[in-house]
């Protein structure tokens, strides 16, 4: 019948006669409460589903888009289709160049303030929308904005738990009800689009968006995906209603199956794979009538399979072919972060790949007069057809129809406008707090505890929003911020004091008070905030104790004392925990909470929940260090708690001593006299253990150490962070010329044997752009602890890089093998110069056969 309809074909030929036909998916069946139910099982698809979204629209709409777009010129359209990023775009410049939206990260306020007030986002909102409604076109402007767990960037907004934690909840209604209300904190500041939820089906925890899941199983996604939608989008139909805004579904497609969990990987999914694992919280997503759809990071690659999609963000198959074909979204798709700077042949701001493969709106924060400039020029030459660029911005002009922009008053006259109430929403936060409570362990039926109890409460993140908020909240990593930035918050500690009174609570976060005589401590420790990227752990081990050795040595500060020892892990992915749970009787994973720190500590007091524990795992929990990926259809599936698990209060479970074999200092091939067959990565946005990135000069040759922040600074040099491959990746070194200075990443603590990256034929690998040519002999060396090292001279090597675009360097390890210790090498990366210089460098690393490779530097050209 479709082939009938759609090429006029009379009779399908016997072949097509036999093929099945296209699944259909519609809306889900609803549970006891009305919500989108988690279903037992889903049925295995054969093919990519249509789905038939419940948004249909109005029937004017599309004549009134045509008519809108007749009058457009190709520079309106190409305006509409750019999304710079508040820190680089003015009011006048989005009338001036027809903007169709603009965006801001995390980490970015209204005049880089990050206790902006309501009114100061709502000013900045009805600057940008009058200045689009004073265009020629008068096209309104959308905001978007990453509110992923609440409107986290904003001072003063209730943050709701992480995805992880409304996982473990297996609650749809929850899951509808916080994200209408992160709606109304959106329209409360004025923006119109949230770009979330995302629909990973996370497969590999050691991926530092983990927590950005729902859960591993894709069951639980698809359910949840829909109500996100529904909540965000106020269940709309034909226009997103007072209440809400526009949604996004995120990333497509894949991007919680990278290989190792790394943060913009290799998905080698087979097609069956993504259609019935990571497609489906998509299916549940469509179905409620998304508007936008944000395309991976990731790539989509396999060999073996015939599989050479790469980048998704140039991927005419998942974005023409699956999403907007097969699966029939009618909504815009929007890039992300300079996204199409990483398809081969692109720049930041350069693709007409990406756009040809189905992008609409492109993110293009900083370089979006260049992209404008070059998309023009690239639609007058042919390399994008006219007809692409009308699809796009008929697209756009449908979102914004269908939110109703065009009837829509300012930003500030809207419902919600700098509604103090609508920012906060306290307890419907410590509610969702309550519910994704995880109870692991409770022997001898520990919790709750009396609401008369005495309790010693130790632990680093007892008394940290900042832990327990994690990352995407007010910064981009959730770091810098302390207690004072969480005006309305309530952290764990001050939740239990709360339920058991201030009299009948004792801190100390290093446990050095004696628990004699409490009648319970209570110990909160775990992960501190980390997001995209940084929180990868790739090589490294799942082990707490060798990631956070502080929270050990508290543990056994307070444990087999005579007093029992309540644990409440704080973090945003399960981990190798057998020592930590050890010196627990009762263990609790609260995974990150949000702002109301109250809802776990109301779980551990008696008759301060009616409902008791309910929480149950959405990740599996490893059982060893080195245990990921870790999921029921695993052949070698071997967890220490199931998918599911999670003690009821009250129920009678002992769990016995647990194995303590420490794991390895890392997972995976990591060197030694054999053949090294793994990366060895020793910058990735953030310093790979043991690896530490410094600044040393004569103002400090021992070192000084280069912040979380990006930033350390001598008179010799500085750094900042910056952008090389993607957002605040790398460290801008800046030599000053005021005396001999160096950059360099050091394992402080010792030497590793790396002559198995010798033996494999390894390059050291960097990312680096050139802003400023050095001016004397500038060095790259590696120490095997100095005076024993070996350099090579990169002065010609820099100097044709700079002002260049970035470039991937590959020095030969053989180039420096003139009497290097390979077996005992402590500084892997050492850049050295004595005049100015200036350059940023990202992903440093030791690649096996790397220097195998055509464009590796010849050690001729080294000296």
């Amino acid at each position: 019948m479709s082939l009938s309809l759609l090429g006029g074909i009379a009779q399908a030929t016997p072949a097509q006669a036999d093929a099945p036909a296209q699944p259909v998916i519609g809306q889900p069946a609803k549970d006891a409460n009305g919500c989108a139910k988690i279903e037992k099982s889903l049925p295995t698809l054969a093919d990519w589903p249509k789905v038939d979204s419940r948004f249909k629209g109005k029937a004017d709409d599309e004549a009134r888009i045509a008519k809108i777009l007749a009058g457009m010129t190709l520079e309106e359209k190409v305006g509409q289709m750019t999304q710079p990023e508040i820190t680089s775009i003015t009011p006048d410049e989005v009338r001036q160049y027809a903007i169709g939206s603009v965006l801001n990260g995390g980490g970015a306020w209204p005049g880089g303030n990050k206790h902006a007030t309501q009114q100061d986002w709502l000013n900045l909102a009805d600057a940008y929308w009058n200045a689009s409604k004073t265009s020629r076109t008068k096209i309104p402007v959308i905001w978007g904005i990453d509110a992923v767990h609440g409107n986290n960037n904003v001072y003063g907004a209730t943050v709701f738990p992480h995805n992880i934690g409304l996982g473990a909840a297996h609650d749809p209604c929850l899951v509808r009800d916080v994200a209408g209300a992160t709606a109304r904190q959106i329209r409360a500041t004025g923006q119109d689009w949230a770009f979330s939820p995302t629909l990973a089906v996370v497969q590999d925890d050691r991926w530092g968006r983990t927590y950005e899941g729902f859960s591993e199983d894709p069951r639980i996604t698809r359910s949840y995906g829909f109500e996100a939608i529904d909540g965000l989008q106020d269940g709309a139909t034909k226009r997103i209603g007072y209440n809400g805004v526009i949604a996004t579904a995120k990333h497509f497609i894949g991007d919680g199956g990278t290989i190792k969990g790394q943060d913009q990987g290799v998905n080698p999914s087979s097609e069956a794979d993504m259609i019935n694992i990571h497609g489906q919280g998509y299916y549940g997503a469509l179905a409620a009538g998304t508007q936008t759809v944000m395309v991976s990071f990731n790539s989509w690659t396999n060999a073996d399979l015939g599989i050479n999609e790469g980048k998704l963000h140039g991927s005419d198959k998942a974005l023409n072919q699956i999403l907007k074909g097969k699966m029939g979204f009618d909504g815009l798709v929007v890039s992300d972060w300079n996204g199409i700077g990483q398809v081969t042949g692109c720049t930041n701001s350069s693709c007409p790949q990406a756009i040809n493969a189905g992008i609409d709106i492109v993110m293009v924060p900083a370089d979006w007069k260049a992209f404008i400039t070059n998309t023009v020029a690239q639609v007058q030459n042919g390399q994008i057809p006219m007809a692409r660029i009308d699809d796009a911005v008929t697209r756009i002009l449908r979102v914004k129809l269908r939110d109703g922009l065009f009837e829509s008053q300012k930003p500030s006259d809207r419902s919600y406008a700098n509604s103090d109430e609508a920012l906060k929403d306290n307890w419907l936060a410590r509610d969702a707090a309550r519910a994704s409570q995880t109870l692991l362990k409770n022997n001898g039926n520990v919790l709750p505890l009396k609401p008369t109890s005495k309790v010693l409460v130790v632990g680093k993140s007892a008394d940290s929003i900042q832990n327990q908020t994690g990352g995407w909240t007010l910064s981009w990593q959730g770091t810098g911020n302390t207690n004072a930035d969480f005006p309305n918050a309530t952290s764990i500690l001050a939740g239990i004091k709360q339920d058991l009174g201030d009299a009948n609570v004792t801190f100390d976060a290093t446990g050095n008070v004696d628990p004699k005589g409490y009648d319970a401590v209570i110990a909160v420790i775990g992960e501190t905030p980390y997001a995209e990227g940084v929180g990868d752990l790739t090589r490294k081990t799942l082990e707490a104790a060798k990631l956070y050795p502080e929270d050990l040595a508290v543990l056994d500060k307070v444990s087999g004392k005579g007093t029992p020892v309540v644990t409440v892990y704080v973090g945003g992915r399960p981990l190798y925990m057998n020592k930590e749970i050890n010196r627990s009787d009762a263990f609790v994973a609260a995974w990150l909470p949000g702002t109301e720190g109250g809802g776990v500590a109301d779980m551990l007091v008696k008759g301060k929940d009616g409902t008791g524990y309910q929480g149950t795992l959405s990740y599996s929990w490893p059982k060893s260090a080195c245990q990921s990926p870790l999921n029921p259809w695993s052949p070698d599936y071997d967890p220490l708690f199931k998918l599911g698990y999670g003690l009821k209060s009250g129920q009678r479970v002992t769990i016995g001593q647990l194995d303590e074999t420490p794991g390895p200092a890392a997972c995976g091939s990591t060197g030694g006299g054999g053949t090294a067959t793994e990366d060895l990565s020793i910058y990735d946005r953030t310093d790979v253990p043991p690896y530490t990135s410094q600044i040393g000069s004569a103002s400090n040759w021992g070192g000084t150490v280069i912040g979380p922040d990006g930033t350390a600074s001598h008179p010799e040099i500085n750094t900042v962070p910056t952008d090389v491959n993607v957002q605040g990746d790398g460290l801008k070194a800046t030599w000053t010329g005021t005396g001999a200075a160096q950059l360099y990443m050091q394992n402080t603590a010792g030497t590793n044997d790396l002559r198995s990256y010798l033996n494999a034929d390894g390059a050291l690998e960097f990312d680096t752009t050139v802003q400023q040519a050095p001016v004397n002999r500038t060095v790259i060396s590696m120490h095997c602890v100095y005076p024993c090292f070996s350099e090579v001279n990169a002065t010609k090597l820099f100097t044709d890089l700079a002002g260049g675009p970035k470039t991937t360097v590959k020095i030969p390890l053989s180039c420096f093998n003139n009497g290097l210790d390979f077996e005992h090498i402590n500084t892997p990366f050492l850049v050295y110069t004595d005049a100015p210089f200036q350059a940023s460098f990202a992903n440093v690393r030791w690649v096996p056969n790397g220097a195998k490779d055509p464009d590796a530097r010849p050690c001729s050209s080294l000296t």
